[in-house]
């Protein structure tokens, strides 16, 4: 069944990242640059949380968004909350955020596969690296001395490092504070320290003797600064060096950890939650608490001294509510006391951030507030007691819970025969790499794919005999779900989308321990081509922007944020982002003087692009359901695979040329360097509609 209406509804290069309209720029007195199209923005709050839910996932229970009044009235109250908002492919934490920072798909920063990937080695073995590294690391991967793979963690489709989020506003004279934000941080004590400071330097010594002091020294905080730094000056800073950097990055200096960031914002080692306790690791260090640890007290606390401070832009991460953090481990359902007591914690640190910045006079009045999640994960579990619960007033509680673990490997063995050598990148969207990295055609590769796509499984929760994968991609369809890297060593052989109830791994070729067993530590899942998981929300809140309260009327996803904050501010990017301003959410007078002029012809093509282009729109949609049927056929001379592959091949092609051609003339026009007119619009959103309809086609 074609998977194409559940997810879907119906090159240029911007100027350069400091560009000013001298006739629509207004002046900060902080000498930071962000009011443009007669607005007054004094503050820019980006916060990212991690799986954070607008719907239900019981219907009985009231959604995380819902237990959060303080955030979701604040959004629906002053701006728009969108609920029809998507994640780029695959759907991790990893992928999702840095697609949100950049505007731009996997493809083009680098981390399409994540929160980790493998890479091939010159003997055709492959390892794993990690997706968050700093933002000019290369391959992330502490196992082994030098990694044989020397492209960046970040790594462009020139073999480059992608350009930074914070650049733009850097160049603009605004220091940038980033909070737990992936890869805008140190992520590690080895890799990150290493690189930022030097192996020879004290901070390596210190990462080596004590990892964790160093990870509440140095890691998960940072502060880039604006040249000329008033808040910087204060702090012990370190060269902020952008080898890659369009334009050049020459001469900015960041503060890097706790141990610099918290002198200069709080004038001590500590800074507070919102709750008022100073933030610590476990151990009692002053500084970063952990990835995990950056709970909303935690990140609110942050983002309000840093406001306070005088560092104008912030960018933060909120750790998931649905895991129980802290010395236990082990994943919450909906409903369930200690869920519901997080969410509540939660809402209560929103509450007192908002009031604190409304003393601070950081206000939706000059304010961009933008509020998202990276994905919607699946819970995995049985049904609730009492079957009538709401969580809020009578618990729920859960006799099943936890993702269904299957071993590929002894799956494969015992079903198909299969033995042949491969990992794979464990996960709800499992990408396997088979030794040898044979081509899309050789015969080892076909009979292995042809295997998986039969393996099944029963069910431990529902009892029922699955399939477990039910989407496949090989390089062809990954290339046009902007899943191929820029790095070709990463590329897998294929990629599964599996029942989103499954979580794939590669263990012993036998099942003589379960091949299939709940895994109770985690209870959801995200990665999959899945509604559910694909479908998140976005906030706006801010002058400008319209209050709508919550609509699902515009089709959007993570690249859409960047480019919709950036004409907002009066920024630029050095490159064409991958996705569209979001007009639909602001206020005429809000947008610049070419995009205003021509709305209904940009809003025209910009909703075929969207559907065009997106990892999870209807050409995506279609194509994965086209290549699925290919790749699982069996048919003499392979006769089916090969047509439906060529025809993939050709459509996305075309698809990638009209959508370079779309993409530019979309951010010319945001940003003030050309126009669209009516029949232009017209004109190419037929094509795309016409190149969706072909894909439909072939998909059947």
């Amino acid at each position: 069944m074609a998977l194409t209406a559940g997810l879907g509804l119906g090159a240029a290069v911007a100027g350069p990242a400091n560009a000013v309209d001298p006739q629509h720029h207004r002046p900060n007195p902080t000498g930071c640059q962000i009011s443009a199209n007669g607005s007054d923005f004094r503050h820019v709050i980006y916060l990212q949380f991690d799986n954070v839910h607008f719907t239900r996932d019981n219907p009985n229970v009231p959604s995380d968004l819902e237990q959060m009044p303080n955030l979701q009235n604040f959004l629906q109250n002053n701006g728009t909350l969108s609920g029809n908002h998507h994640t780029p492919l695959i759907a991790h934490t990893g992928n999702d955020i840095l697609t949100s920072l950049t505007g731009l798909y996997g493809d083009r920063h680098g981390q399409a596969v994540s929160n980790s990937y493998r890479y091939y080695n010159p003997d055709g073995t492959t390892n794993s690296a990690g997706s968050f590294a700093y933002w000019t690391d290369g391959v992330a991967d502490s196992s082994v001395p030098s990694p044989a793979d020397t492209t960046p963690t970040m790594v462009g489709p020139d073999g480059k490092i992608a350009p930074a989020p914070w650049a733009a506003y850097t160049k603009a004279g605004c220091d940038f504070g980033a909070v737990s934000a992936a890869n805008t941080v140190l992520e590690n004590t080895n890799v990150d320290i290493n690189k930022v400071f030097g192996a020879t330097s004290p901070e390596a010594a210190e990462a080596k003797a004590d990892p964790a002091r160093a990870q509440a020294d140095y890691v998960g905080l940072g502060i880039h600064c604006a040249q000329h730094s008033a808040v910087c000056a204060k702090g012990t800073t370190s060269p902020d060096l952008l080898p890659d950097e369009p334009g050049g990055y020459n001469g900015y200096q960041a503060l890097f950890g706790g141990k610099a960031v918290n002198p200069a914002i709080a004038g001590a080692a500590t800074v507070n939650s919102t709750d008022g306790k100073p933030i610590t690791d476990p151990k009692g260090n002053p500084g970063f608490p952990g990835f995990d640890a950056m709970t909303a007290n935690n990140s609110l606390g942050y983002v309000a001294q840093m406001q306070e401070a005088g560092v104008p832009v912030t960018y933060a991460y909120i750790s998931d509510a649905h895991d129980q953090h802290g010395a236990n481990s082990g994943a919450y359902g909906p409903g369930e006391a200690g869920y519901v007591q997080q969410l509540k914690s939660y809402d209560n640190a929103f509450g007192t951030f908002f009031d604190r910045l409304q003393k601070d006079n950081i206000t939706p009045a000059n304010t961009l507030f933008v509020v998202t999640s990276d994905e919607n994960d699946h819970f995995v579990g049985g049904k609730p007691t009492p079957a009538n619960c709401d969580g809020v007033t009578v618990p729920c509680s859960y006799a099943q819970i936890g993702e269904v673990n299957a071993n590929s490997r002894g799956l494969l063995a015992t079903q198909q025969g299969v033995t042949t050598p491969y990992q794979v990148h464990s996960d709800s969207a499992p990408n396997f790499y088979l030794n040898g990295q044979p081509g899309p055609n050789d015969p080892k590769t076909r009979s292995f794919e042809q295997a998986w796509s039969k393996v099944t499984a029963v069910n431990p929760i529902s009892g029922k005999t699955d399939t477990i994968s039910q989407y496949l991609a090989d390089p062809a369809e990954m290339k046009i779900l902007h899943m191929v890297t820029g790095d070709p060593l990463r590329t897998p052989t294929f990629t599964s989308f599996a029942n989103p109830d499954y979580y794939v791994t590669a263990g012993a070729a036998d099942c003589s321990k379960s091949c299939v067993y709940l895994g109770p530590a985690y209870a959801w899942n995200h990665g999959d081509f899945s509604t559910d998981i694909n479908t998140t929300w976005l906030g706006l809140v801010g002058p400008g922007v319209k209050k709508l309260g919550h609509t699902d009327a515009v089709w959007s996803d993570h690249t859409d944020i960047r480019p919709t904050m950036l004409a907002m501010l009066g920024l630029h990017d050095s490159y064409t982002h991958d996705g569209r301003v979001l007009t639909e959410f602001l206020d005429h007078r809000a947008l610049p003087r070419t995009l205003a002029r021509e709305t209904a012809a940009y809003q025209r093509l910009a909703t075929s692009f969207k559907q065009l282009n997106a990892g999870v729109g209807q050409f995506a949609g279609a194509t994965l359901t086209a290549a699925t049927t290919g790749i699982a056929s069996n048919t003499p001379g392979d006769a089916q695979y090969l047509a439906s592959t060529k025809k993939l091949t050709a459509l996305g092609t075309q698809r990638d040329q009209l959508a370079k051609k779309i993409a530019g003339l979309l951010d010319k026009a945001a940003f003030g360097k050309g126009r669209i007119d009516s029949d232009q619009a017209r004109d190419l959103a037929a094509q795309a509609d016409r190149l969706i309809q072909q894909a439909k086609h072939l998909a059947g």
